[in-house]
């Protein structure tokens, strides 16, 4: 794999990064009455409500970010677009250095919203892996290196907390600045190797027709694309099934189980490795047996099933093990829908519907950090409950808004079948 590759998966590796260090590294600040940062007396109902605002901003944030940056890059180019983010990502760990230096949830909050609208590079290293693509087993191949660099950063982010934050490991040299410190070092490492070693892969630039109100009709004008918007749908609630699940993972097994630092990130890395090995193992002889509808459809039951088990499971070591099977299924879900998000537009729209999926991922996380962050403070399963609602509802939308033929031939397999049943 060349540098250039290489570069464009620690894109996609360090965007995940980020959210796998910062739910727990998060937890950690808000939660432990050891830490100067909130009042000692604060009430645990309000340190998930401000739980809630510093996680959902962030993905408002990013909704508002991927918006406009991802279909940016389809006229400015890859790179450009790349390094934007990347800037804005490395201003954000700034921000959230000073806010633990000065115990600021001010600037903790605006580390978190520049870090956001800044996050749209994984649509944009995504598009240009699908511009380097010479054909559709090539694609395949590199949507799964994507779900593989989104399980590693699953992993390191928490790995990264788990080490350099926890005096289980490291004694007194351990500090909740130290993880932070090291994700800023390898951001900056990433947009130097964007800088020097990727070539462009946009085949012309044009000129920018649109500005910030782009940001509002990106997903207005999937009414205009009616198979995108099938798809969309399914994405939407499936993706919100599962950050209703993954978002609240940490701070509930803290509370349910009174899990530590590391037990907390152990479990996140636990998740990371159960994706890992299914992209890189289980994707591609999965879609080369099965129909992508069917897949999806599978792969979310099985997320459904397990996440009602990890809801009522009382035992904190079986914890781990239900976990796997969700995050599992995930890594087959997310880039099997983004091949079929891709297969809906030529290749002048990849970067505006990838920034769609993403806008959607962003629009369905923000509103269930808000939401959940105000319900877990009153019960902690509700957000859990709201994932099964969705994953239902993604079920429903497979078996009646994909029944339409313009759905069933983004599936390579129905466009094989064609002539052979012409």
């Amino acid at each position: 794999m060349g540098i250039s590759r290489f570069a464009l998966l620690m894109v996609v590796f360090i965007d995940i990064m980020g959210q796998g260090l910062m739910y727990p590294l998060i937890t950690a600040i808000l939660f432990s009455t050891s830490r100067e940062f909130l009042p000692h007396d604060m009430p645990e109902a309000a340190r998930e409500v401000r739980y809630g605002i510093v996680i959902g901003l962030f993905f408002i944030s990013w909704f508002f970010g991927a918006a406009f940056i991802s279909k940016l890059s389809d006229y400015i180019g890859r790179k450009y677009g790349m390094l934007i983010c990347l800037t804005g990502m490395l201003t954000g760990y700034v921000l959230t250095i000073l806010a633990l230096m000065t115990s600021s949830f001010i600037l903790l909050v605006a580390g978190r919203i520049v870090a956001g609208f800044t996050a749209g590079n994984q649509p944009i290293a995504q598009a240009a892996l699908i511009d380097m693509a010479k054909d559709t087993d090539e694609k395949n191949r590199f949507m799964g290196y994507i779900a593989a660099a989104a399980a590693a950063g699953l992993m390191g982010g928490p790995i990264i907390v788990g080490v350099l934050g926890s005096k289980e490991v490291l004694g007194d040299f351990a500090s909740l600045e130290l993880p932070t410190y090291f994700a800023a070092f390898i951001v900056l490492v990433n947009l130097l190797l964007i800088q020097f070693f990727f070539k462009e892969t946009l085949k012309k630039r044009r000129k920018v027709d649109f500005g910030l109100s782009e940001v509002f009709l990106t997903l207005w004008r999937v009414a205009k694309h009616p198979v995108v918007a099938r798809v969309g749908g399914v994405f939407f609630f499936a993706v919100l099934g599962l950050n209703c699940f993954f978002i609240f993972l940490d701070n509930y097994v803290v509370a349910k189980f009174s899990f530590g630092t590391f037990s907390s990130s152990a479990i996140i890395v636990a998740a990371g490795g159960a994706m890992a090995f299914s992209s890189t193992f289980l994707l591609a002889p999965v879609l080369a047996r099965f129909s992508q509808i069917r897949t999806i459809a599978v792969t979310v039951i099985i997320m459904a099933v397990f996440l009602a088990l990890f809801m009522v499971n009382p035992f904190p070591d079986l914890s781990f093990l239900l976990v796997l099977p969700i995050l599992a299924a995930f890594a087959i879900t997310y880039p099997t829908l983004l091949l079929m998000f891709s297969e809906t537009v030529d290749e002048t729209q990849q970067g505006w519907v990838m920034g769609v999926s993403i806008a959607l991922f962003t629009l369905g996380s923000g509103s269930i950090s808000l939401v959940g962050g105000l319900t877990m403070a009153e019960n902690r399963d509700l957000p859990f409950m709201i994932g099964l609602g969705a994953f239902a509802v993604a079920l429903i939308l497979v078996a009646t808004a994909w029944r339409s033929d313009k759905v069933l031939r983004l599936d390579p397999k129905n466009r094989e079948a064609e002539p052979a049943e012409a």
